[in-house]
């Protein structure tokens, strides 16, 4: 395992060969698994999971919620969105507690592709193998296999299952 010297690593469940590199906080209550490589200016929240072989570039956001199954592959800048209706108050204009916040879960199918700067929305699953093209907005599940592009993300191909 290797933590770059910048990074903050506060998870205790790292898996042997995981490399995290420079400025990336990983929060307590996170499990990576085995010969991961998290990119640079990376932020992984409490409650986010990711499995074995996974790939995160640079400049990503996983929040609570989001599951990478293995063999993932995570563009540079991609946003998981973990909360659908997110307000930094609650109806009483007090400021939301952990009680307040609705956290979807997100998954990732093993061996799926998201392409840079992509945006998925909470409450999805990108089944296992799908490939989600650069800039796309995933607004709703992608099926296994299947290559979605656009805003919203639309099947432009679907391969064999």
């Amino acid at each position: 395992m290797f933590i770059h010297p910048t990074a903050i690593v506060e998870a205790r469940h790292i898996g042997a060969g995981t490399r995290i590199w420079a400025y990336t906080h990983v929060m307590g209550d996170v499990s990576i698994g085995s010969d991961c490589n998290i990119g640079e200016h990376c932020f992984v929240e409490t409650g986010a999971s990711i499995g074995n072989q996974v790939t995160i570039k640079n400049g990503n956001m996983i929040w609570e919620g989001v599951t990478i199954e293995d063999n993932v592959f995570i563009g540079h800048g991609v946003m998981f969105i973990n909360d659908r209706l997110p307000r930094a108050t609650n109806e009483s204009g007090e400021l939301k507690g952990a009680d307040d916040w609705s956290c979807e879960p997100t998954v990732v199918g093993k061996r799926a592709s998201i392409g840079s700067n992509a945006t998925i929305l909470c409450g999805v699953t990108i089944g296992a193998g799908a490939l989600v093209g650069a800039g796309s907005v995933v607004t709703k599940d992608v099926p296994a296999n299947a290559i979605v592009a656009g805003n919203p993300a639309r099947v432009v191909k679907r391969g064999k299952s």
